[in-house]
């Protein structure tokens, strides 16, 4: 019996495939669903999790921390509570991809730095959207800010 490969995505049809499968789009970036995160009734908002198209689909979540939780922490320290808060992730054949470290500045003067996030990029191919680890990747979104 000979194999075929997956279909090729484009992000329209991902979205139009994740709204079938029963979750809520934020919006589109390039090869990217963003998944979103519903507050209230009136107000969604960027849930960190996102799909991204293409011949092999992947989910990709950034989870963060932001300094003034933990003032006495210093960043690795940072970046291993994030880590801790997505070991159910790496369970589950989520792979780090990068780690990030974003100012955020005031918008009344940008020289003035408010808080800053330290983020964790968590990754994993998939060959469906069924069984695919995405309500975990929500789930665990819940347990850390996204600034997104």
């Amino acid at each position: 019996m000979r194999r075929t490969e997956p279909k090729s995505l484009t992000p329209q049809e991902l979205k139009k495939a994740l709204i079938v499968a029963g979750f809520e789009v934020y919006r589109t970036y390039g090869e990217e669903v963003v998944l979103a995160d519903r507050v209230r009734d009136n107000l969604i908002l960027d849930s960190g999790v996102r799909v991204r198209s293409g011949s092999q689909l992947e989910i990709r979540l950034i989870m963060g921390l932001r300094r003034s939780q933990y003032p006495v922490d210093d960043e690795p320290t940072l970046f291993n509570r994030v880590r801790q808060l997505a070991a159910p992730l790496l369970s589950e054949g989520f792979l780090e991809l990068n780690t990030t470290v974003s100012p955020v500045s005031d918008p009344a003067d940008a020289s003035h730095t408010l808080d800053t996030f330290y983020e964790v990029v968590f990754a994993k191919k998939i060959a469906s959207l069924e069984e695919s680890g995405l309500r975990l990747a929500l789930k665990v979104a819940k347990m850390a800010e996204s600034r997104h």
